[in-house]
């Protein structure tokens, strides 16, 4: 599932954080009730403990495909 949400563009960016059974993710959503149905969706759900902060696109990035 979180294979097809990276191709889709929704879960951006993934990593594992080392030595830890965690990961800090990067998701592009419309809103946070549309983030809220795509973590609800994850299989662990029940079980995961997550933490959301909003983000935003900086105003010197130079990629242009950040949102």
């Amino acid at each position: 599932m979180s294979q097809q949400l990276q191709r889709d563009g929704i879960w951006r960016h993934l990593w594992r954080i080392a030595g830890r059974y965690a990961n800090i993710s990067v998701f592009d959503v419309d809103s946070p009730a549309h983030l809220r149905d795509v973590l609800s969706r994850l299989p662990l759900f029940p079980y995961m403990q997550i933490d959301v902060k909003a983000l935003c696109r900086h105003a010197s990035s130079i990629r242009e495909d950040d949102r």
